[in-house]
C-alpha cells in the first residue's frame, strides 16, 4: 500500500508517518521510485503500536524508539518484553539495586511494608519496579490519615491481583513475533486497566445495594436505560 493508504488504515496523518520514518521508529517501505515506497501489514501493526505507546502511555518519540529497540534486542524473551512495556528495568547488579532515591523516614518505612507484602505473596519482582514505590506512597498516605489499613489489610486485594495476573498471562499466550507480543502486553497491562476499574465500580455499586440499600440501587435515567436494554 502507498503511504496515503497506510494513513487511512491507521488514522495517522501522513506528515506524522514521515516523521516516524525519519526518526527510525517505523522501518522504511519497499522503494518503488526515487520518492515513493510501498508498505505492508507489518507497517500497519507497528504504526498502531507506536501510537499506543505515544498516545496511551504518553511516551515521547525518543522513549518509544528506545522501547522498540529494546524489544528487538531481547530476542524472543517474553518476560523481558513485558517488563519493557511496563517500564520495569531490572537492576543490572546489586550495586545498582541499592542506589535508590533518598526518602523521608515514613516513606522508607512504607517501602519496607510494601516489600513485606511482596514477600508474603511470594512474588518475584525487580528492585526497579515502580509499582512497589506507588504502593509505598499509598501506605504512607493511609498512615498519615490515621487509617488502620496497613499492608496486612491489602493481602486480600493482592490475592485478587495475583489471580488477575494469571488471566493476563493466559491472554498473552500464543502470540508469535516480538512486536505481536509487545502489542499484547500493552493491551493486557495498559489498555484493559480502565475496563478493570469500571468493572470494580459496577461491582461495588451492586454489593453496596445488596448490603446497605434497603430498596436496592437508585437508578438514574442512564441506569434505567441500561436495565431496560438488558431485559
Amino acid at each position: 500500500m502507498k503511504v496515503s493508504e497506510l494513513s487511512r488504515r491507521t488514522g495517522v496523518q501522513v506528515p506524522l508517518i514521515k516523521h516516524y520514518l525519519r526518526e527510525g521508529l517505523l522501518p522504511p517501505g519497499r522503494a518503488t521510485a526515487s520518492n515513493q515506497a510501498e508498505y505492508g501489514e507489518d507497517h500497519v501493526h507497528r504504526l498502531r503500536f507506536i501510537r499506543t505507546l505515544i498516545g496511551t502511555r504518553g511516551l515521547s518519540t525518543g522513549a518509544t524508539k528506545e522501547i522498540l529497540e529494546a524489544i528487538t534486542a531481547e530476542q524472543e524473551d517474553l518476560h523481558q518484553v513485558f517488563g519493557i512495556v511496563l517500564g520495569v528495568r531490572p537492576a543490572a547488579n546489586e550495586e545498582e539495586a541499592g542506589n535508590e532515591p533518598p526518602a523521608e523516614a515514613p516513606e522508607r518505612a512504607s517501602l519496607g511494608d510494601a516489600r513485606r507484602l511482596i514477600a508474603e505473596m511470594g512474588w518475584e519482582v525487580s528492585q526497579g519496579n515502580p509499582a512497589a514505590h506507588t504502593l509505598a506512597e499509598v501506605l504512607t498516605a493511609l498512615a498519615g490519615l490515621g487509617s488502620d489499613i496497613d499492608w496486612h489489610s491489602l493481602l486480600p486485594y493482592a490475592r485478587l491481583a495475583d489471580g488477575m495476573a494469571d488471566v493476563d498471562m493466559r491472554q498473552m499466550s500464543g502470540e508469535r513475533g516480538l512486536l505481536a507480543q509487545a502489542e499484547r502486553a500493552v493491551l493486557v497491562s495498559v489498555l484493559l486497566e480502565p475496563a478493570l476499574l469500571a468493572l470494580r465500580r459496577l461491582a461495588q455499586e451492586d454489593k453496596s445495594a445488596r448490603h446497605f440499600g434497603g430498596d436496592g440501587p437508585v437508578a438514574s435515567d442512564d441506569g434505567a436505560h441500561l436495565a431496560d436494554s438488558a431485559d
